[in-house]
């Protein structure tokens, strides 16, 4: 025997009268009418409320081959004016003095001064672009320096 789907459930429900039903609109009826308007809202309200393309954490990794790989979390947020960020939150976070986005492209470009292995200063600049943009886990790929080095890296959002 199959098991008959929700919304079969529902236009069962819907279409079954009594001779009573037929001539006033039935309590249970308004009800199934109500869940079904309720089910067909709540995905539209969900993918309305995406925000900016960068806004949310990322982590991904950067380095010139599969075992010299760095990993990386950025944090991104958009204030209605500008883009703000942080590299690798918590006590050893680097600010993000610079983000730009070309939305013609799809490219992000953006720098920070952090730390280096002696506790040196070091620079960091990337340039990407992002990949899927209308998925929630779009990526950005593109190429990180830091300091004297260079590499590729890829990021993608949580």
């Amino acid at each position: 025997m199959r098991n008959p789907s929700f919304a079969k459930v529902l236009i069962r429900l819907y279409f079954r009268r009594t001779t009573h039903e037929r001539k006033m609109p039935s309590m249970r009826r308004s009800i199934v009418l109500l869940i079904c308007s309720l089910l067909g809202v709540a995905p539209a309200a969900t993918l309305a409320q995406e925000g900016h393309p960068l806004t949310g954490t990322w982590s991904g990794d950067w380095g010139s081959g599969p075992s010299k790989r760095t990993h990386i979390t950025m944090v991104m947020a958009w204030d209605g004016k500008t883009v703000t960020g942080t590299i690798n939150p918590g006590p050893d976070a680097v600010a993000v003095q610079n983000i730009s986005l070309d939305v013609t492209t799809w490219t992000i470009r953006f720098e920070a001064d952090g730390k280096g292995s002696a506790e040196t200063p070091v620079h960091i600049s990337a340039e990407g672009r992002i990949e899927d943009i209308a998925s929630a886990h779009r990526t950005i790929i593109g190429t990180w320096r830091q300091g004297t080095a260079k590499a590729d890296f890829k990021l993608t959002r949580d």
